[in-house]
């Protein structure tokens, strides 16, 4: 896989968390994470509106239009000229505006790491659980159907 694939991958997988987050998980987390808040400029937003939601039929079918979701978005530069881009469901400047600079501090080589361990996980960690609680929910209303055989010529 060439380099530059593994980096989009890893910054889509990164952006991903950083947007499904729930509110203030981000800000909850953040002063751990990064010590002092870096200098950076609005370059856009952080911005309300609306984005249209697709579904697929059986999930693999024919696209359509499921209905529209609020998102903010949000896009800033820090000193150093890195640009950090995020988009949250939701009406959340804030958790925006945050993700945004995250993006941008995330692509710093050195920053990362610490970064993906103090931020990142904890934050994909929450959203597994909440992953696994919904499943067991889900999981405590199945129904097992079953048919029964019965005998010919009775």
């Amino acid at each position: 896989m060439p380099q530059e694939s593994a980096g989009i991958a890893e910054r889509q997988r990164w952006m991903a968390v950083l947007a499904k987050a729930k509110a203030g998980e981000v800000e909850a987390l953040w002063p751990g994470a990064v010590a002092d808040m870096p200098a950076y400029r609005r370059l856009r937003g952080p911005e309300i509106g609306l984005a249209m939601v697709r579904g697929r039929v059986g999930g693999t079918g024919n696209p359509f239009n499921l209905g529209e979701m609020t998102v903010t978005r949000c896009a800033v530069q820090l000193a150093d000229g890195s640009i950090g881009h995020a988009y949250v469901g939701g009406r959340r400047p804030r958790q925006a505006e945050l993700a945004a600079v995250a993006d941008a501090l995330l692509q710093d080589a050195t920053r990362r790491p610490a970064l993906l361990q103090q931020l990142i996980a904890p934050l994909a960690a929450a959203a597994a659980e909440r992953h696994r609680v919904a499943a067991e929910k889900a999981a405590a209303t199945k129904v097992e159907f079953f048919t029964v055989a019965r005998e010919a010529g009775r």
